[in-house]
């Protein structure tokens, strides 16, 4: 029983679930809110998380479960609830007023004031409850005695966003020549860690794309730095903390610059990237340490992640449990001393390979991460094999007490632009390995995708959770299922995937499309507009729904012999051209200059025929290709479209 109940209980969303208990009268975002908020004329309270979100918990248990809290949000404001990964469109207008606005870092959760017809006043991130009470007082005294400063703040605020990321109207195609590209690349390699991986600083975040941009300009031009900047990061963040190293997968950032201590919580967008990277860094460099993340990342997501009834992927793990971030991951050595029952010395080797000590490393507890050079030290003799035997015994028997602990709280939501990365990230790691159960689950994955999410005209649906999709799909979900799809194609030469990506790419030029700008709105125009139709150019932890587009539009362009997508491609990239040459740091654009690497360079198209086709179209896809001899010869392969030829006989 609980005391309280709003209009959130109504809804799917786990981050929304979460606060539908709380004392304030929330809603979920929708027209009809906006038209409430206009009848009885009150300014608009609209906070914006996520269900695995450390700080959103916080501040619910500080201010939104507080009487007097609620009381002053409940009789002066409407207060929304938003869930930032089921409505990145509203997320990302907030956002936009909190960068604009705020004095302080903005992230999640986002709080934002608003005018009844949805246009933002101002908007910052997470308060203390007395701050937060003194916020909303100010509010509702301007409310009360300036609403005209409120209405003015509004206007300026809308022009601003409105502003924000206007692109001029291409008027050629793209003009980027590999000399810009090198220049471009040197930019960002002068942003890299070389000693611990990463770009320079803290917090470090993953962000595979600039990695992947890097490992193709190796590809292309066997440039050693670009591909040290790769090998280094995926090193060292394979020996820390971020990597669960009993579990797999990958939390979320590492709040230090040596990948130590993560922010842990696990996002499928985040391990579906890496997987990836991995798997084409493994192409390159056949390391057995990527292989090995590869396993366990994809024993991760088939462990916590995977939605049996389905096979599509969940959204995200928690960081808390127990109302205690990281609890469910960390260990003392006393515990490891019970787990461990051998008579051997296998708890010892363990204790020093994770570097284990009585005091810990966290708050009194032990992040796992490991150096192997170091443990050759003390252990110059024993060998690899014997040495991942062991590894591999304590990881099963820590992992079996560790799935007897409170385990962090689940978003089993499906996100059709998520599930498009570990499509991606799955088949990418059938690839590399070989392995035909990680392309089993790809396939599996993408059915459900196609049969499910995707109507007969093209049009997708973003979420999916108790057997209903409600959300009106964005840019974001048609151009990482596309992407999913043409990999899944090349991988299995299967047509229906090719097609689907096809009939997905059509849609999305009849319903995005700007004619204007040469770049597509982030929503389809059957949405409706909040405040100003967006277009998402700049990549991040995610690339950029439009650079992801080009790079689609440009690969299909070449399959299907079709030159409007080719010229798309190529006027997309004009379009950005400007911002790219003027950036201080052009990783931002990672994704954009891998599609003028694409062009510079040039495809080639290789036919296989007869009997062994398919086995020979494997071999290329590890990176080796059959010589006249029967024996595998390197070749520079790992990418759809090579800028030489990959073998001659």
């Amino acid at each position: 029983m609980h005391k309280y109940t709003n209009a959130l209980i109504h809804e799917t969303s786990p981050y929304l679930l979460q606060h539908a208990h709380n004392p304030v009268n929330w809603v979920a975002w929708s027209d009809d809110i906006l038209q409430k908020a206009k009848e009885e004329n009150k300014l608009l309270i609209i906070s914006i998380g996520y269900s695995a979100c450390h700080w959103c918990h916080v501040m619910e248990k500080e201010s939104f479960e507080d009487l007097i809290v609620a009381g002053l949000m409940n009789d002066h404001f409407i207060p929304v609830k938003v869930d930032r990964e089921e409505r990145p469109d509203v997320d990302d207008i907030y956002m936009t007023a909190c960068q604009l606005t705020s004095q302080r870092g903005c992230g999640w959760p986002l709080n934002a004031f608003a005018m009844p017809d949805g246009r933002p006043i101002w908007a910052g991130t997470y308060f203390p409850k007395e701050h937060w009470i003194n916020i909303l007082d100010q509010f509702i005294q301007l409310k009360n005695k300036h609403p005209e400063k409120l209405e003015e703040a509004a206007r300026q605020l809308t022009q601003r966003i409105q502003s924000y990321e206007l692109v001029a109207s291409p008027e050629n195609e793209s003009s980027a020549a590999m000399d810009d590209i090198h220049l471009w690349v040197q930019k960002i390699l002068g942003e890299i860690d070389f000693a611990e991986g990463g770009r320079k600083g803290h917090p470090k975040f993953p962000m595979p794309v600039i990695y992947e941009l890097l490992l193709h300009y190796h590809f292309v031009t066997g440039n050693p730095m670009a591909l040290e900047a790769v090998t280094v990061t995926l090193e060292k963040m394979a020996y820390g903390g971020i990597f669960d190293q009993i579990g797999g997968g990958f939390a979320r950032y590492s709040v230090d610059d040596i990948w130590l201590v993560p922010h842990f919580e696990k996002m499928l967008y985040d391990n579906g990237q890496l997987l990836s990277l991995y798997a084409n860094a493994y192409k390159i460099t056949q390391s057995p340490l990527y292989k090995k993340v590869i396993e366990l990342t994809i024993e991760c997501m088939e462990r916590e992640f995977l939605d049996e009834s389905t096979g599509a992927y969940y959204s995200a793990l928690d960081a808390d449990s127990e109302g205690e971030e990281g609890k469910f991951y960390v260990w003392n050595k006393e515990e490891i001393h019970k787990i461990i029952k051998n008579t051997t010395n296998h708890e010892e080797i363990f204790c020093t390979y994770y570097n284990v000590t009585d005091e810990g490393n966290w708050e009194g507890n032990n992040i796992l991460y490991h150096n192997r050079a170091n443990f050759k030290r003390h252990y110059p003799d024993i060998s690899d094999n014997e040495l991942e035997m062991i590894l591999e015994a304590c990881r099963s028997q820590l992992l079996q007490y560790r799935n007897t602990r409170v385990r962090p709280g689940l978003d089993d939501k499906i996100l059709s632009s998520w599930n498009g990365l570990i499509i991606k990230g799955l088949t990418d790691a059938y690839t590399a390995t070989g392995k035909i159960k990680y392309l089993q689950l790809a396939e599996r994955a993408a059915s459900f995708v196609c049969d499910r999410q995707m109507s007969d005209e093209g049009r997708l649906f973003r979420n999916f959770k108790g057997g209903n999709s409600t959300i009106n799909a964005f840019l974001e979900d048609y151009a990482a299922v596309i992407e999913a799809l043409i990999t899944l194609y090349q991988a299995t030469f299967n047509k229906k995937w090719l097609f689907a990506a096809e009939k997905l790419t059509r849609y999305s030029v009849e319903h995005f499309y700007n004619e204007e700008s040469g770049l597509f709105y982030f929503t389809s125009d059957l949405d409706t507009v909040i405040v100003t139709r967006k277009t998402e150019i700049t990549d991040n932890v995610i690339p950029a729904s439009n650079s992801v587009m080009a790079r689609n539009l440009h690969i299909l362009s070449i399959i299907f012999y079709n030159e409007q997508w080719d010229s798309m491609a190529k006027k997309m990239l004009g379009a950005v051209y400007e911002q790219i040459s003027t950036a201080r740091d052009p990783s931002y654009y990672a994704n954009w200059i891998r599609l003028a690497l694409e062009l510079v360079s040039s495809a080639h198209e290789v036919a296989i025929c007869g009997d062994n086709a398919f086995a020979i179209r494997d071999a290329l896809q590890k990176n080796t290709c059959q010589s006249d001899t029967g024996r595998f010869c390197n070749g520079r392969r790992g990418y759809p479209y090579a800028p030489k030829p990959i073998c001659t006989r």
